[in-house]
């Protein structure tokens, strides 16, 4: 039995697990920024906080759909096609998201940056509840036929599991997000973040912990219960020193809950990568829905080599942007002063 498919679905489960673990935190902000900051000060040090990381944390999203694509292909081409309304909805979540991000601080108007905290938050809530349920949706079923196809509507994937997938990565990325906030800022923000943790984290995770139970129940085994019970520990420490105020820990605490649910989910969940609710015969597992032997081959040996350098350039990024942000780190807001004056364009010069 050829072990590349097994050793592909590893390394897809955790590409996943570190965009929800990377990207997590950069879209809670982006929902904090809409609905815990009191002021512009408050917003500008949340954005601040996630500035030099939150374009790199992306990449997880986009290897981890490049992997499905060369590594499953069959895999692929039924979850994109039968998720592709929500998937669309995910993609411009994450264009204004990033756009805002690049255009806020162009100009002080109040106008201005409130349309663009407006795009940043709900673009962070619309992507986190999309890839939420589309995860989620991968692990308990969608109607395919035996050709991989969708079995009904646009809409036939709109589910109370989907709806849980999406609530449970968007309460999780409310956390992660606050704790990291905590972590990352000082003053206001890091004060109103500690106080929220403790009160956020038990209502915001329950989401999460029903989507790891109910894939338990249809296939777990005694592996993927003991992670699911590693990651209730852990959430719980992470509670624990979220109310002693040390952030650090909390942090860690709460990444290890996240890492171990998804760990628990993707063990549970092996060997089929998409399960069809039509009939169990049409399943997709790690063996038939994978490529060839030569492109996982090809595939193993190009990761290996540049999965290291990727990883040491974005750790070194983490540690040279490790400071806590503050406000008074920050300057006072101002237009950008265009690059060429409009005198000089009338004028012809």
């Amino acid at each position: 039995m050829d072990a590349l498919p097994v050793v592909w679905f590893i390394a897809i489960a955790l590409l996943w697990t570190g965009y929800i673990l990377l990207e997590g935190f950069d879209l809670g902000v982006g929902m904090h920024m809409l609905v815990s900051a009191r002021d512009e000060k408050q917003r500008r040090v949340m954005l601040n906080a996630i500035g030099p990381v939150w374009d790199g944390n992306e990449v997880w999203l986009i290897v981890a759909g490049a992997g499905i694509f060369a590594a499953f292909p069959f895999w692929y081409a039924s979850l994109f096609s039968t998720l592709y309304v929500p998937l669309v909805l995910v993609l411009l979540g994450l264009i204004f998201r990033a756009v805002a991000i690049e255009y806020r601080g162009k100009i002080t108007a109040r106008r201005w940056t409130r349309f663009w905290d407006w795009s940043i938050g709900v673009g962070s809530t619309v992507a986190a509840f999309g890839i939420g349920a589309a995860l989620a949706l991968t692990t308990t079923g969608l109607p395919i036929d035996g050709n991989g196809d969708r079995v009904g509507g646009p809409f036939v994937w709109l589910t109370p599991i989907a709806v849980l997938g999406g609530l449970a990565l968007v309460g999780f990325s409310l956390v992660h997000g606050a704790t990291f906030l905590a972590l990352k800022t000082d003053g206001p923000v890091r004060e109103r973040m500690g106080k929220l943790v403790p009160r956020l984290a038990p209502v915001a995770l329950l989401p999460i912990a029903g989507w790891a139970v109910l894939v338990q129940l249809d296939g777990g085994d005694v592996l993927s219960w003991t992670l699911l019970g590693l990651a209730v520990v852990a959430g719980v420490v992470g509670w624990v020193f979220a109310r002693m105020r040390r952030e650090g820990w909390a942090f860690t605490g709460f990444a290890a809950f996240g890492a171990l649910g998804a760990a628990a989910i993707f063990a549970a969940a092996f060997p089929v990568v998409l399960p069809s609710t039509i009939d169990p015969a049409f399943d997709l597992t790690i063996w038939n829905a994978a490529s060839g032997s030569y492109t996982l081959g090809v595939m193993t040996v190009v990761a290996a080599v540049s999965l290291p350098f990727i990883l040491a350039y974005q750790a070194w990024s983490y540690w040279v942007f490790r400071k806590r942000v503050a406000p008074h780190h920050l300057p006072d807001p101002h237009d950008v002063v265009p690059a060429i004056r409009p005198d000089a364009v009338s004028s012809g010069r």
